[in-house]
């Protein structure tokens, strides 16, 4: 076991798990749901997201982040809870197991390469992608808190 699964990853969970309750606390209808004008549905929001943790992911495999990545099927994943669990859970087991490979050479010296010449240490990356998570669940409680919606106990306790 390496320092950042041992030390980090903990932690690291308990921010996904805000997530997962937020999502555990949603139903089908909600995600096409949007808060007016230009405002995303929140299927898209959470679909948005998880674009943004596909690219964190493969940064930490590849070294390099690229925020290309779009969904194939934005219709699926936006409408369903189960969708959206099911694709969430597989790239947190991936990132899991990707920090799980690196030794500890990796995670002093190997740099994502964030383009423009900005080279960011394992470890500075992955606190970058959970202040990724925390702004999404800024958003996401803004539109519980529009609908009058109880948003998950831990998320009232940690975002604002």
């Amino acid at each position: 076991m390496n320092s950042l699964e041992q030390n980090y990853l903990p932690i690291f969970h308990e921010y996904q798990h805000i997530r997962n309750a937020l999502i555990d606390a949603l139903t089908d209808d909600l995600l096409k749901r949007n808060l007016g004008g230009e405002t995303l549905t929140l299927g898209a929001l959470c679909r948005e997201m998880g674009e943004i943790q596909r690219a964190y992911v493969s940064s930490f495999q590849t070294f390099t982040l690229d925020f290309g990545y779009r969904h194939p099927d934005h219709t699926e994943i936006e409408s369903s809870i189960a969708a959206l669990k099911a694709w969430y859970a597989e790239m947190d087991a991936e990132l899991d197991a990707t920090v799980a490979s690196w030794n500890e050479d990796d995670i002093a010296n190997k740099r994502i390469d964030r383009g423009g010449g900005w080279m960011q240490p394992l470890p500075i990356a992955l606190e970058v992608y959970k202040e990724a998570l925390i702004i999404f669940y800024g958003k996401a409680s803004i539109y519980l808190r529009a609908w009058g919606i109880q948003r998950p106990q831990q998320m009232a306790d940690w975002i604002a």
